[in-house]
């Protein structure tokens, strides 16, 4: 892509989340006015207060990016229901992030605290308050994304068709997070089940359900395209975990809004991770092993881990895959311009060399 066209298309992503925002603000406000609470209760408005600041505290919103374009592959008219489906996506993305961070006790999201941490300081000493209020705080995310979808004024086929696109991605992504678990009870995953986590984890709800939900609110049948449309999805969530992996190792604090090596002290057992394990010596592998799952990991132990992926060149091993990787995806979409438009073609082609650049 020229740099003209890279310019066109940042261009563009920006107007995408900008337009957004602005309807998710607008959401959130009609949602506190509306929502059908009971007028005794303090929990419930300050549970809405929660979800709003932590879906509206940044994010990429790539699947917004995704939603949208994959109706402008159809048309350029206006889309009725696409506006919903963008909620809808962003309230599931917003329901992951809450459960998330109970599962691996995270402090910090987005740059500000996490949902639990925020309850766990409102009820100190109640600890187990706190957690439930957390569940239900990401329950409730789940369930207004498809209730959003349920509101939208659209026909009541495509209605269904979207609901249905919504619940499955919701069930994969649960499914997706307790093989996360699982993989982390295996001394070396192998490279397949490291693409079944990403696959059910964020692929299918981050990536495969906004193409298809776009697709859809535009009037397109996905039975035809289905399978490039699962080929282009899995190569680009395989590329934004490769990207995740790295950068939580190899970024820095202003990047990640919180302190690299957060997978190694969860003790993930990554693409990256289990890369330095494979080639590890005894002595190196000590020191890996010894900081995985370890809270307290110090920036010093972080910076030996660096130096041993170096020292063995997992970390540029790692940016080639990443590399080849974006390439496949993009040859992947570059061949959809026999059935849609080409400049939203260009986009879908330009997204994952825009993701391995990251690294760069």
């Amino acid at each position: 892509m020229t740099p003209s066209a890279a310019a066109v298309t940042e261009a563009r992503l920006a107007a995408h989340r900008s337009r957004f925002d602005a309807a998710f603000e607008a959401y959130f406000t009609r949602l506190a006015a509306t929502f059908d609470a009971p007028p005794q209760g303090r929990f419930t408005p300050r549970c809405l207060e929660l979800l709003r600041d932590l879906s509206l505290r940044g994010g990429k919103r790539l699947r917004v990016v995704l939603l949208y374009e994959a109706a402008r592959l159809v048309t350029t008219e206006d889309v009725p229901g696409l506006a919903e489906a963008a909620l809808s996506v962003e309230l599931l993305q917003t329901h992951g992030l809450v459960h998330d961070d109970i599962i691996d006790d995270s402090p910090v999201r987005r740059g500000g605290p996490s949902t639990y941490y925020a309850y766990r300081r409102a009820f100190p000493g109640h600890e187990h308050t706190a957690l439930g209020l957390t569940v239900l705080a990401g329950d409730l995310a789940a369930f207004l994304s498809l209730r959003v979808l349920l509101e939208a004024d659209v026909p009541a086929p495509l209605r269904q068709a979207m609901l249905e696109v919504q619940t499955r991605a919701a069930t994969d992504a649960v499914v997706g997070q307790i093989l996360d678990l699982e993989r982390d009870f295996e001394d070396l995953p192998d490279e397949e089940l490291l693409h079944a986590v990403t696959e059910y984890k964020s692929t299918r709800y981050s990536i495969l359900a906004p193409l298809r939900l776009g697709l859809l609110a535009a009037g397109e049948d996905l039975g035809p395209h289905d399978a490039r449309l699962r080929r282009y999805a899995t190569l680009v969530g395989i590329c934004g975990q490769l990207r995740d992996d790295y950068l939580d190792l190899f970024g820095d604090d202003t990047a990640l809004h919180k302190p690299p090596g957060g997978d190694l002290r969860a003790g993930r057992r990554t693409y990256i991770l289990r890369a330095i394990l494979d080639r590890a010596g005894a002595a190196d592998r000590a020191v890996v092993e010894s900081a995985l799952g370890d809270p307290g990991c110090t920036p010093g132990t972080v910076e030996r881990v660096r130096e041993i992926a170096r020292r063995q060149g997992t970390d540029a091993r790692l940016r080639a895959d990443l590399a080849r990787c974006a390439e496949r995806a993009a040859a992947e979409a570059s061949g959809w311009g026999e059935w849609w438009r080409e400049d939203a073609v260009a986009l879908f082609a330009h997204l994952p060399l825009r993701i391995a650049r990251s690294v760069e």
